[in-house]
């Protein structure tokens, strides 16, 4: 089994805010209507909950990482943020909406959680979302393999920590749970990391699974090697820009 995500929720919020900005648009999708009740799964440290909350609705954030949780409700103390794995939700029925941005993708039981979600909603609530799909983050998953190759260090399969489908897949997923999919997209979005430590960031941010058996001083050769590898071809005018893919979809219950 993967062990847990550590999550440095300071880091997040101030080295990776572009995850809940350029969310933004999917609130804006979401729609949200004054009184509905609605589910944010994978809030992280909660401001795109936040944002739906102003638009009038009541909000439940929940996220598997209580220190992610903590800094949501030091945030924002007047929405409601409860500790949950998305595998171990059964709410039944209670929300016209549930919601959800960068967040699916780390959740690698995927027919559970649409499950849960299915269960939590209304007759005919939407489920709206995005994730990384299919050709995520590929230059970074391939300089992670080769700096650990190079290194000689062990790259241990089952320590990968994402799911990135395609829209056929997901849309079968969501199809056999009984969901009706009005709209689901792949697109490709590429994405500026903050500065020239970027990348760094966004390697101790985002790989601590995968490299959970090394040791700091050997996390720091993968760090700088995956750098070396990946800056002739990510490095553009003086910032770190990756290869992001996301996939976004309405989703209703019949």
């Amino acid at each position: 089994m993967t062990t847990k995500t550590k999550w440095n929720a300071h880091l997040y919020d101030e080295k990776h805010d572009f995850v809940s900005k350029l969310g933004t648009s999917l609130v804006n999708l979401l729609a949200p209507q004054k009184n509905e009740h609605i589910l944010d799964v994978g809030c992280g440290t909660g401001d795109l909950a936040n944002d739906i909350s102003a638009l009038g609705a009541s909000v439940l954030g929940v996220d598997a990482s209580a220190t992610m949780i903590l800094a949501a409700q030091q945030k924002y103390p007047a929405i409601n943020f409860q500790t949950m794995e998305a595998t171990a939700m059964h709410f039944s029925q209670q929300f016209d909406a549930v919601f959800s941005n960068a967040a699916l993708h780390w959740m690698k039981e995927p027919d559970v959680v649409i499950e849960n979600v299915y269960g939590a909603l209304k007759n005919g609530g939407r489920f709206v979302a995005e994730m990384g799909g299919q050709g995520n983050i590929a230059s970074i998953i391939w300089a992670l393999q080769k700096s650990m190759e190079s290194l000689q260090f062990p790259y241990i399969d089952h320590y990968f920590p994402w799911y990135f489908p395609s829209v056929e897949e997901y849309q079968s997923k969501l199809e056999n749970a009984g969901f009706q999919v009005e709209n689901i997209t792949l697109y490709k979005r590429p994405t500026p990391l903050q500065g020239q430590d970027g990348l760094r960031n966004w390697l101790v941010m985002f790989s601590e699974n995968l490299l959970q058996h090394l040791k700091a001083d050997e996390k720091e050769q993968v760090y700088a090697t995956c750098e070396e590898l990946l800056k002739p071809t990510c490095f553009q005018q003086n910032e770190w820009v990756i290869d992001y893919y996301r996939l976004r979809f309405i989703a209703r219950k019949k």
